[in-house]
């Protein structure tokens, strides 16, 4: 006759083969639940490896797994020549008792707190949630082209290396790591500059270099200028430090220096935001005249420069312009980027060049934030510079952003002609649409909705002035992008209609 033990286990214990979890651990978790909803009991004995075996129809050795497994989270005792039973672990906490009048309320968390604290309009989250076929965004990769399998590989290498130990264990003085190392002669090859790892540092992402750049600078009511329309990520964060934002117009020649001279004057100005490379929304590039101005007049007015640096990696046509910060002689440029935009999100890393009393005192800041880094990112990213790996991804995956880039605007050109005008981008992932007549960009939204297609309000621009969308390309391909056109002009010519 079958053990109820046995029988209870053939009941409720099943496996999926197929299934990335372990084996062993599958069934490990289910006996543990059966432990703990009262099937078996405390002292039960366990079938024998080779009966589970038999069982279960699994290797011997995965039996003896799964005892082992359980044995080391506490839930059976596994006694030589007697056999496996099984045991209640012992509960380490003991509940606290509460006041009689509440008593029923004691163990369900509270909604609120009890005690005042500051909140913060500014980080009000942006992100539209949607179940659309289709989203747009605001100009991000495409994780379809990443190679996983590479990928797994180079995570799995990374994490065998014996230095990562050493690292994490360390309380030697600090030495130049690798990664500042290639990092830095990364962006001397690539980027003009001539720095050192003094110059830099990388953190987990832009938005965490903007915010630490921010708290270094900003004080409370201090002005920031950026430009008209502007990122809204990035003034939520200058606003969080307690900034007042103005903005400066953008013209074809991007952000107006002279409109500075002519409403500032000297020491009112704590910092200028630019997109030198591509202005964020309208991805126009600031000439090297406005540069040279911007420069110059920063020095005579001694504000400080932020030249945010977000999508360098994606020019399609020519060679980018350097950055700014390539002809700062008098330190007053302030350059973040990013590194591995054609990567896994979880490989990006953000960056700071700056003087070096500046990035020293960025690194004090970074300690509290992040002290203990991404050794395993840091470790492969070295690797993918040194070997020029990040150099032939970011080559292949533009010849197909710049083939998709083509595709809209000949889609755009096709079914927007004289409703839309907008201008090629030399490279980036969006697009800068402006519609001829105003129109309603929360109607276009709300139907384009209706036939699967997201537009979030963070990519819609509109006021007396304006009427445009930055339209994100990079994450659709040509069919993709056929597609949403036609359903844009369908939802354009329904609206036109009403």
């Amino acid at each position: 006759m079958n053990s109820p033990v046995k029988q209870i286990i053939k009941q409720l214990v099943s496996y999926d083969k197929s299934n990335i979890q372990p084996l062993y651990i599958q069934v490990a978790q289910q006996i543990i639940n059966a432990i703990q909803r009262g099937y078996l009991v405390e002292g039960s004995k366990l079938p024998g490896t080779r009966i589970l075996s038999n069982t279960l129809h699994i290797h011997r050795n995965t039996a003896v797994a799964i005892y082992e497994e359980l044995a080391s989270q506490g839930w059976v005792n596994i006694i030589a020549n007697k056999g496996t039973f099984v045991l209640i672990p012992d509960e380490n906490s003991t509940k606290i008792k509460a006041s009689g009048q509440k008593i029923n309320e004691a163990y369900d968390y509270p909604e609120n707190s009890g005690f005042p604290f500051q909140q913060s309009l500014n980080l009000a989250s942006t992100e539209d949630k949607t179940n659309s076929k289709y989203i747009i965004n605001d100009g991000k990769p495409d994780l379809r082209l990443h190679p996983t399998h590479q990928f797994s590989r180079w995570y799995a290498a990374a994490m065998k290396r014996k230095s990562l130990i050493n690292k994490w264990n360390t309380t030697h003085i600090e030495l130049v790591s690798v990664f500042k190392t290639q990092l830095c002669n990364y962006l001397n090859a690539t980027r003009g500059f001539r720095i050192s790892s003094k110059n830099i540092v990388n953190t987990r992402s832009a938005e965490m270099s903007l915010y630490i750049v921010s708290q270094l600078l900003i004080q409370p009511q201090d002005v920031v200028l950026v430009g008209q329309l502007s990122n809204y990520a990035s003034n939520m964060i200058f606003q969080q430090a307690g900034a007042t934002i103005k903005t400066v117009p953008i013209d074809d020649d991007g952000l107006d220096v002279d409109y500075i001279k002519k409403h500032f004057h000297k020491k009112s100005i704590r910092c200028v935001y630019v997109n030198a490379n591509r202005n964020y929304p309208t991805t126009v590039t600031l000439s090297a005249k406005r540069r040279l101005q911007l420069l110059q007049l920063a020095k005579d007015y001694g504000f400080a420069i932020i030249e945010d640096d977000f999508d360098n990696d994606f020019q399609f046509d020519g060679s980018a312009m350097l950055p700014m910060a390539t002809a700062d002689t008098s330190g007053m440029v302030i350059y973040l980027g990013k590194l591995g935009q054609s990567l896994f999100p979880s490989f990006h890393t953000g960056f700071v060049v700056a003087p070096d009393n500046l990035v020293s005192e960025a690194k004090n800041y970074l300690q509290l934030l992040d002290k203990q880094g991404d050794l395993i990112q840091e470790q492969i990213l070295s690797e993918l510079i040194s070997e020029g790996e990040i150099y032939r991804l970011k080559k292949k995956n533009s010849i197909t952003y710049k083939r998709r880039r083509d595709c809209i605007c000949h889609f755009l050109e096709h079914y927007f002609r004289g409703i839309i005008r907008f201008k090629v981008p030399s490279g980036g992932l969006a697009i800068w649409l402006q519609f001829e007549d105003n129109m309603s960009l929360i109607k276009l939204s709300e139907e384009a909705k209706k036939l699967d297609v997201f537009l979030p309000k963070t990519i819609l621009y509109q006021d007396k002035s304006t009427c445009a969308i930055r339209f994100g390309f990079g994450h659709l391909n040509e069919t993709e992008i056929e597609v949403v056109i036609k359903k844009l002009k369908q939802v354009y010519n329904n609206l036109l209609n009403s």
